[in-house]
């Protein structure tokens, strides 16, 4: 028969019973220490004066403090220190009447060593018991036997934090076994009773060790050294863990439940990325700065990492209501600085653009807006030629004629040997303001780069619907690659590369070291808990879409070089 362990608050009145005599047996341990277990009788005669004077001192004193209120089986380092300085205030105040009666009535109402003894014995004892308390409830609650284990990525004190999140919440069945840590100092030293072993050790610990969880504590690790831990743990099938940043947290206090698993971006991961603020604070100070595609996954990123260099004006522009009025409100919430505006326009529209132009004045513009999907600008080649040559074109020429400094293009690798409507598309937009460069006084700048995490159309938010909808996941081919790289990641090299380029570059970013799809959709299984083949799984499916020939492909992109050759 299962135990079953109320989860009542004791009242609050025994609590302060209990602490009070705690307090009286304190004193009388002391009386037997100090006098070696035999009291002589004229210290028994002045008990009634002793007595009454820790009664009192300790009452008082616990009313005032209000110790006893706490509740017992969540006792924590905050608690230990307020039972700490209420007995040593009421020690102290205990002295100070025993001064005071010694200079009036000629005795010692409890004498000094006696005093001395109690105060350690009375916050030993309370503390003891709270903790005594805390550690029975929460073996009763999740015994021993039925915990999982769990290791802490991180000895210090990010990690001994983790480790008192975990013991406070009864709630979880975790015990914490080891820590590990890349510091050889710290190798073979323990933490409230923990062994820390060397990282390097991981794999033996996984092996020995039936360990289902390991939490990742650290705050600044490297992200080799993050991927290496983490790729051990999935070898191993453990799940992985990761303590937020410790301006989460809530009131200064880790909490359990902030503690979230870890996400396949941080499987992705690159060294932070060192910016030149020097050259992008100069370009976006004091400057009226406009973004098209501005409520988009890039556009509303750039413009989060605009708001701290303090432009004169930012203009938000974007043609899609809900997600603008999105993002105004979050810059509300989030920004004391108010300095923006929200515009809802067209870029395909030429009066309305310049209307836009005309009223702010722009210095800079950072040209997102575009249609990107491949797949769906292969059955509309008509709206991605509106949007992405049109629309550039519009914009392009609008800055020449209003005289902005610097017209960042954000484009993709796609236009790079363009095989589809989208990459022509874009690349036909990177020539025609390359070209416009040598005309006027407006510096062109044309930034690309490949898939970026977690943005409108990327592979991963794909994956995570089909892993949450329990599969299958659903891959076009086994062997293909594709670069990868955060949405603040993207759009800080978007900011960097407009403030150092002269015009007429065109800025390909470093993506690192290509990944393959499959494997990407199996750490991605691997994370959820889920096993492949099992759980859910894996089939390779092709767009199902009207296939155009290459032949009729290269008719429409020669047709497409012609018209903006025209133009030009």
């Amino acid at each position: 028969m299962a135990f079953q362990f109320s989860d009542r608050n004791t009242p609050r009145w025994i609590i302060f019973a209990i602490d009070l005599c705690i307090c009286l047996g304190s004193l009388m341990l002391a009386y037997q220490l100090r006098f070696n277990f035999r009291v002589p009788e004229t210290e028994i005669s002045l008990w009634k004066y002793a007595f009454t004077t820790v009664i009192v001192t300790r009452i008082v004193s616990f009313l005032i403090s209000r110790i006893y209120q706490g509740i017992i089986r969540y006792t924590s380092t905050r608690d230990a220190l307020r039972v700490f300085y209420t007995i040593t205030i009421g020690s102290v105040a205990m002295a100070i009447m025993n001064v005071i009666s010694f200079h009036t009535i000629g005795i010692y109402l409890v004498p000094f060593s006696v005093l001395i003894i109690d105060y350690f014995a009375s916050v030993f004892s309370i503390t003891a018991f709270r903790i005594l308390v805390k550690t029975i409830y929460q073996e009763l609650k999740n015994p021993s036997r039925d915990k999982r284990q769990v290791i802490i990525y991180g000895a210090g004190e990010s990690g001994l934090i983790t480790k008192r999140a975990l013991d406070r919440d009864a709630n979880t069945r975790f015990k914490v076994t080891a820590f590990i840590d890349d510091d050889a100092a710290k190798e073979g030293k323990t933490v409230e009773g923990i062994r820390i072993f060397n990282t390097s050790e991981l794999d033996q610990l996984l092996i020995a060790n039936d360990v289902a969880h390991l939490i990742i504590s650290i705050q600044n690790v490297s992200a080799e050294k993050k991927q290496a831990v983490i790729e051990k743990c999935l070898a191993h099938d453990v799940h992985i863990m990761n303590v937020p940043p410790v301006t989460s947290w809530i009131n200064g206090e880790l909490s359990f439940k902030q503690i979230k698993k870890i996400k396949i971006e941080d499987l992705l991961e690159r060294e932070p990325i060192q910016l030149d603020l020097d050259i992008i604070r100069n370009q976006l100070t004091d400057k009226t700065i406009l973004i098209t595609g501005g409520a988009g996954s890039i556009g509303s990123e750039i413009a989060r990492q605009i708001i701290p260099f303090k432009p004169k004006k930012l203009i938000i522009l974007d043609q899609a209501e809900s997600p603008l009025y999105d993002l105004e409100l979050e810059l509300n919430e989030n920004y004391r600085w108010k300095n923006f505006e929200t515009v809802i326009a067209d870029i395909r529209q030429y009066d309305r653009m310049e209307r836009v132009f005309n009223f702010f004045r722009p210095d800079v513009v950072f040209h997102a807006a575009a249609y990107k999907h491949v797949p769906v600008m292969e059955s509309n080649p008509s709206e991605a030629i509106l949007t992405n040559v049109q629309g550039t074109k519009i914009l392009a020429d609008l800055s020449g004629k209003y005289k902005v400094e610097k017209f960042v293009m954000v484009s993709t690798d796609k236009a790079v040997n363009p095989t589809s409507i989208m990459g022509a598309t874009k690349r036909i937009a990177e020539i025609y303001c390359q070209s416009l460069n040598k005309v006027g006084q407006t510096k062109f700048i044309t930034t690309r780069f490949g898939n970026v995490l977690d943005s409108s159309g990327s592979v991963i938010p794909r994956f995570k619907r089909q892993v949450d909808e329990g599969g299958p996941i659903t891959v076009t081919h086994p062997d293909i690659e594709r670069f990868f790289m955060t949405i603040p990641e993207a759009c800080q090299l978007v900011l960097e590369a407009g403030a150092m380029g002269n015009g007429g570059e065109i800025f390909i970013f470093d993506m690192g070291k290509s990944i393959r799809i499959v494997d990407l959709a199996k750490k991605m299984i691997k994370l959820s808990g889920l096993t492949l083949g099992k759980d859910i799984q894996i089939i390779l499916q092709a767009f199902v879409r009207e296939k155009r020939s290459s032949k009729n492909f290269l008719r429409i992109k020669k047709q497409l070089y012609r018209l903006i050759t025209r133009k030009l």
